[in-house]
Formats: C-alpha cells, structure tokens, sequence
C-alpha cells in the first residue's frame, strides 16, 4: 500500500504537471491546427521568468508566477502576429521547420544567459516540508501544484466545452471567412487563444520546476511526451488530454520506483502501444467500417 500510494501520489502530480503544459499545445495544435513546437520554448521561458524573479529579484512566489505568465502570455500575442500567424494555412513541414528553429534559438539564448545548468525556483516557507495524508506523507509544494493544475484544467474545461468560445474557435479554424462576416475578429481571436496557449505553458513551466526541471533544453527535452498527449487527446479534447497525461505520469512514476533501470523506457512503449490501438484519440468513438 505504501508503494501503490507512492506512485499513485507522484504519478498524478506528475501528470498534471505534464497536461497542464502540453495544455497550451493541446489549443494550438487540436484546436487551431497550427503545429507550434515551439510551445515549449515558451513553457521554458516562463520557467526562467519565474526563477530570475524569485531568486534574483527577490519577488514572492506567487507574483512571480503570476507575472511569468502575463510576460509569456504578452511575448505570445507579439510572436503570433509578428511569426506565427504567417504560418496559418502552410503546410505542416513549413510549420515544423519554422517552429524547431524557434526552438533552438531559444535554447541557445537561454544557455547563453542562464547558463547550461539547471535552475531551482526558490519556494515560500509554507509549500516546505512534507504534509500528512493520513496513510502516508507528501510533499506541500507538489500538493499545492496538484491542486492548482485541477483548478485550471477545470475553470480550461468550462470556457471550452460549456461556453461558446470553444465554438466561435472551432468555426473560426473551420470557415474563417465566414465567422468574420458574422462580427467575429478572427485575427484577434487567434491572438488570444494563441497567447492563452503560451501562458498556460509559462504556468506549468514555472510551477513544474521541480517534476520538470528547468534547464536549457527544456524545450526538446519534454516535446515528445506533450505530442503524444496532443496526439492521443484527439481534436482539442481536454478531458482525453487529462486522461493521457494521468496515464503518463503513473507509469512513470511506477516504472522508475519499480524499474530504475529501465523505468525511462516503459512510458515510450505505452506510447507506441496506446498509439496503435487509439491512434484517432483515447476517449474517442471508434469508427467502423
């Protein structure tokens, strides 16, 4: 029970940690068809944001979160207008070739004024230390992310599944013209949603600095898995994105306490598996010929 709870705990921590990053990719790529790899250049960016301020300037936690975001969030709506929105409607290879060179500048700025070592986010007193659940002990600071990836990821849920905006998104990627004629902005509404993107994953940069350390090739480094969430979750579905990214997270966790060894190589072959057997998405109908 120890070790089921161990790894129930962390895995879980660590996958919305995960889905709360890949989240921004999730709107992008599922929702506005735009292959950013570069999402996780800006995860990265609002992850050193948050470090510079809180270690170096002395600003609080929670401001300097907060601000890392709104920085990352307004570095997005710049990027889209200046580079992105170019690549609406290219072709995929365009979109990737242009997306990973945004990704390897970004790395090489990041090594250039930070250094190529990892970076630790300074925390509060009050997110030290452990915290007793009552069947076993868990850290304050990765409750305190847990608790804050389901409060976003649900309040993401809502504006997306119970709220037109989802809608007026979806028909503005679909017929573009159209919605405009209706008294849509389309341009200003991919740059919302674009920088919305960018600031969710500046929040799980910064708040996963310790499930995903901050360091130079954090961009390249965790493309893969959020892909895969992207990939699995279907057409923008947030609620399969949470399913896969909790799937990844407990695996991963299981697999390094149980496999140390080989633990690193487990998560990849449940990828491969679940993208053969749900290749159109993890909670989508499947379709019959």
């Amino acid at each position: 029970m120890q070790v089921l709870g161990f790894i129930l705990l962390y895995g879980v921590s660590y996958g919305l940690v995960l889905c709360l990053v890949s989240l921004g990719l999730v709107v992008t790529m599922g929702l506005m068809r735009l292959v950013n790899l570069a999402h996780g250049a800006f995860a990265a960016i609002g992850g050193y944001i948050a470090v510079g301020l809180a270690a170096r300037s002395g600003l609080s936690f929670p401001l300097a979160i907060v601000v890392s975001v709104f920085a990352v969030s307004a570095l997005g709506v710049l990027a889209e207008r200046l580079l992105f929105r170019r690549l609406y409607g290219r072709s995929e290879l365009d979109q990737v070739v242009v997306t990973l060179g945004v990704n390897f500048i970004v790395v090489a700025a990041i090594t250039a004024f930070f250094g190529p070592n990892s970076q630790d986010l300074p925390l509060p007193d009050y997110l030290k230390g452990d915290i007793d659940l009552g069947f076993r002990t868990f850290e304050r600071y990765r409750l305190f992310t847990t608790l804050v990836c389901i409060a976003v990821i649900a309040a993401l849920w809502w504006a997306f599944e119970r709220t037109r905006i989802g809608a007026v998104l979806r028909a503005a990627v679909d017929n573009p013209s159209m919605t405009q004629a209706i008294g849509i902005n389309v341009p200003r509404l991919f740059s919302g949603t674009f920088a919305l993107g960018c600031g969710l994953g500046a929040l799980g940069g910064a708040l996963g600095a310790y499930t995903l350390p901050i360091e130079p090739t954090w961009p390249f480094k965790y493309l893969v898995l959020m892909l895969v969430v992207v990939a699995l979750s279907g057409e923008g579905q947030i609620r399969s994105a949470v399913a896969v990214s909790l799937i990844v997270g407990i695996v991963e966790a299981g697999g390094r306490y149980l496999f140390p060894e080989a633990g690193g190589f487990l998560i990849y072959l449940l990828l491969i598996g679940l993208m053969i057997w749900r290749p159109q998405g993890l909670l989508a109908r499947r379709r019959f010929a």
